[in-house]
C-alpha cells in the first residue's frame, strides 16, 4: 500500500492546468481531424493527461518528464525570440522557468520521491 503524502499546492496547479492544455489540445485535434490532421493534437492532449495523472500521483517519472519537457520549452522560448523579438517567447520562457524552479524545490522533489 502506498503511504500517503501530502501533494503540493503548485504541483496540484501544474497537473490542473495539464487537464486543461489536454483538453484543449483533444478537442483541437478532433477539430482539426475533420478537416485533415488532428492525430498529432489528439496525441498530445493525451500526453497531457497522462503528465497531468503522474503529476497528481507523485510519480517519479512524471517530474523528470515534466523537467525534460519545460527545459524544451525554454529552448523553443529562444528559438521564437530569434524568430520574432516580439512574440510570446518571453512568457514560454519564464512559465517553463518557474516550472523548473518550482519542480526542483526540496519539499517538491520529496514528493516525488527524488
Amino acid at each position: 500500500m502506498e503511504s500517503q503524502r501530502n501533494r503540493p499546492l503548485g504541483v496540484t496547479i501544474i497537473a490542473i492546468l495539464l487537464v486543461i492544455a489536454g483538453i484543449i489540445s483533444f478537442v483541437s485535434g478532433l477539430i482539426l481531424l475533420i478537416i485533415l490532421v488532428g492525430i498529432g493534437f489528439i496525441a498530445l492532449g493525451i500526453a497531457y493527461f497522462v503528465m497531468a495523472y503522474g503529476l497528481w500521483k507523485g510519480r517519479g517519472w512524471a517530474w523528470t518528464i515534466s523537467l525534460i519537457l519545460s527545459g524544451i520549452g525554454i529552448v523553443m522560448g529562444i528559438v521564437y525570440i530569434v524568430q520574432d523579438p516580439r512574440g510570446g517567447g518571453y512568457i514560454n520562457i519564464i512559465i517553463n522557468g518557474v516550472i523548473i524552479y518550482y519542480l526542483t524545490r526540496p519539499s517538491v522533489k520529496a514528493f516525488f520521491g527524488k
